[in-house]
């Protein structure tokens, strides 16, 4: 089994247009602060992950029920309950997935990945704002201290979509699906759903590490 390591540093990868990804970031704090981690937020567009694998189980009929979208609708609901967040299903599932993964790298470049990441999940998924568009991106950016001639630039310059595609190759790569993904060392967790055994690696690996 694969170890943090000396930096304590978990990759995660999300997709700010992502339900679970929103869940998932929404327990960032806890995994830190319970197993002593560090977490690197890697923004990402799920769509060019699957599109890279060539398959896609989101295109055209559900190839099962986990797919359907009144199932995803009542299990995120289920999740955000038991997290103690709200939770709102989009008016639609049509939207810029990938302005929004754009607005993400963007905060990225900015260093500040986990804040602005984080507002925005939580934005599109527990909040009554829609559209969630190129204003309220940059509304967004204003809300947490970005400069907002410097991430205007960054949000409209072809090297932010370059990096996307990037970090998609790096995610698939890797042995990434889907998100949200976190990674430990070479060890990959899939699903907000997998947090709990993400705890519980981290906190074996912490208690060996301080039994030295």
């Amino acid at each position: 089994m694969d170890s943090v390591g000396n930096s304590g540093v978990v990759e995660f990868f999300f997709s700010p247009g992502s339900r679970y990804s929103y869940l998932a970031a929404s327990q960032i704090a806890s995994i830190e602060s319970e197993t002593g981690c560090r977490v690197d937020w890697r923004p990402v567009n799920g769509p060019d992950i699957r599109a890279l694998r060539g398959r896609d189980p989101f295109a055209g009929d559900p190839v099962s029920g986990q797919y359907d979208w009144g199932y995803r609708r009542r299990d995120a609901e289920a999740w955000a309950d038991y997290y103690g967040i709200p939770f709102r299903e989009p008016p639609t599932h049509t939207f810029d997935f990938r302005l929004l993964a754009r607005a993400a790298t963007a905060a990225h470049r900015l260093g500040a990945a986990a804040a602005y990441g984080w507002r925005l999940c939580s934005t599109i998924y527990g909040s009554d704002t829609w559209p969630v568009d190129e204003t309220v991106c940059v509304d967004l950016a204003e809300a947490v201290g970005l400069p907002l001639a410097e991430f205007a630039a960054f949000l409209a310059d072809p090297q932010t979509d370059e990096q996307l595609a990037i970090t998609a190759r790096e995610a698939c790569a890797r042995g990434a699906f889907g998100v949200p993904t976190f990674f430990v060392g070479a060890q990959m967790f899939w699903g907000n759903d997998r947090i709990v055994i993400l705890k519980h690696v981290l906190s074996k690996q912490r208690d060996k590490e301080e039994s030295r």
